[in-house]
């Protein structure tokens, strides 16, 4: 019996067509109409969003992981196409919920379906061909772009227009494809897993920057916050000028978790000075181990959503 395999398109660039140099959506999704030519597999689509990746929302994310845990008995692999903006966050939001052993692939295009050398059909089908292998089961939530595979934890997008966007810093693709087959090459990680999502819990997103000041800070403690990801300089220090706005947000009990702007690394409690790491550590301040703000972003939120506190928010931001 062939495989089956869930298609879920939900908009994005995969599904647009360029007309007077302007990019807009089909009425029809173009790489549904011809995307299984000669793969061994039977395939349902579906649209339950249709949007452009800067659309989306948590409340998106959720409604696809409800789709495939409601879907999960029916299928042997599930393969998502998405806009490309926020196309990690999708796919980590979903790698932290989803505990399955079934391949989720999510992917997109640079290029709209209509431009020369457009690459949203080779990716669909690339997907399409790691959701059939046998070797993708039990590797959660993986993103497929340009003949490279991906963790969902570890992939960003690190161009605006390249084909090659999708890149992992720090790891690289744990696999890809050739025209005949398909090989992985690294181990997964053991990912942290959440059962319970609750959108109720508010995370803010603020990039360090220098002179940065107290006005953010308080706005989020005025808005209600329960959290707080800070893209902080280098190896993981803030300016001075922004700890007084800090201090009340931690006053406040707002969890505060620290990544780094820089684009490879990890932030540390290395630096003893006024708003170094060594500083903010005793602080109280969580220092994440490698992900970036957006994704310690959903990570703050699902961990907040399953009642986690203290030492076991500091932990499972450590792997």
């Amino acid at each position: 019996m062939n495989n089956k395999i869930l298609a879920i398109h939900t908009g994005g660039t995969i599904s647009m067509s360029t007309t007077d140099g302007l990019i807009s959506s089909d009425k029809e999704n173009p790489v549904a109409l011809d995307g299984t030519v000669n793969l061994d597999i039977r395939l349902e689509e579906i649209y339950p969003v249709k949007k452009p990746s800067p659309h989306m929302t948590m409340d998106d994310m959720l409604g696809l992981k409800d789709i495939i845990l409601d879907r999960r008995n029916d299928f042997d692999g599930f393969v998502i196409t998405h806009g490309t903006d926020t196309l990690e966050e999708t796919a980590y939001f979903l790698d932290l919920a989803l505990d399955i052993p079934q391949p989720v692939i999510v992917t997109g295009a640079m290029r709209s379906f209509n431009e020369i050398g457009s690459d949203g059909l080779y990716n669909y089908i690339s997907s399409l061909r790691t959701a059939l292998d046998s070797a993708s089961r039990d590797r959660g939530v993986l993103v497929v772009f340009n003949d490279e595979i991906h963790t969902a934890r570890n992939v960003t997008k690190t161009h605006t227009s390249n084909i090659a966007t999708f890149q992992s810093p720090n790891h690289g693709p744990i696999g890809f494809l050739t025209k005949g087959s398909l090989q992985y090459h690294h181990q997964m990680a053991q990912q942290d897993q959440f059962d319970k999502v609750d959108l109720g819990y508010k995370v803010g997103l603020i990039k360090a920057h220098a002179g940065l000041d107290g006005i953010f800070f308080d706005a989020l403690i005025d808005a209600g916050y329960h959290g707080l990801i800070i893209e902080a300089l280098g190896q993981g220090n803030i300016p001075p000028s922004a700890l007084a706005g800090l201090q009340k947000v931690l006053d406040q009990g707002i969890d505060v978790v620290l990544v780094s702007r820089s684009f490879n690394g990890i932030v540390g409690s290395y630096y003893d000075y006024e708003g170094g790491g060594y500083d903010l550590a005793g602080r109280g301040v969580i220092f994440s181990n490698g992900l970036n703000g957006q994704k310690a972003r959903i990570k703050l939120v699902l961990a907040l959503s399953n009642g986690l506190s203290g030492p076991e928010l500091t932990e499972i931001f450590r792997h």
